[in-house]
């Protein structure tokens, strides 16, 4: 009994650790060099949002999760945009553009949302897979801040104050 007590608690603490270090904070890794092309055809670079923080979320039209907690991400967007924050939605790869259009069109989403043709985005932020996967980068350039699956808005709100502008943080 205590051998099989031992090696669950083994499991559990070699899983518990795989978790945090998957799920945990990055804490300061440079974001890649990339250009985003977004659904109105223009194309940023994401050095062009330096010396403000941009809030990434990789998201599909068929991810429940992405959908629901779309009208938060807009009250986000909305209350911080005015104090410097940018938010770009990517669309995943293997969703065709006429539904990105379409659901982007229908949940009305005031930020610019891009195209990730090829994956090229995804693969450049360590092949991200899972939707929606949300990375906050200061503006410095450096991922800060990364969670997978549905986020609380009250702590997303707080990092992304963090790191707003003293005067113009809210």
């Amino acid at each position: 009994m205590r051998k099989e007590w031992l090696i669950g608690l083994a499991t559990l603490l070699v899983l518990g650790a795989v978790s945090f270090v998957w799920l945990s904070p990055r804490g300061g890794t440079p974001a890649p060099e990339l250009t985003f092309n977004m659904l109105d055809g223009e194309a940023v670079s994401l050095s062009a949002y330096r010396g403000e923080p941009v809030l990434i979320q990789f998201w599909a039209t068929d991810c429940p999760t992405c959908i629901s907690e779309m009208p938060e991400l807009v009250a986000l967007y909305q209350s911080l945009e005015p104090a410097g924050l940018n938010l770009v939605g990517v669309a995943m790869d293997y969703d065709p553009e006429e539904r990105v259009r379409n659901l982007v069109a229908r949940r009305s989403l005031p930020y610019p949302v891009a195209l990730d043709d090829g994956a090229r985005i995804a693969n450049a932020f360590e092949n991200v897979r899972v939707t929606p996967t949300t990375i906050l980068i200061d503006g410095e350039g450096r991922v800060v801040w990364q969670r997978i699956g549905l986020l609380d808005f009250e702590r997303l709100h707080g990092e992304i104050e963090d790191l707003l502008p003293e005067e113009q943080s809210a």
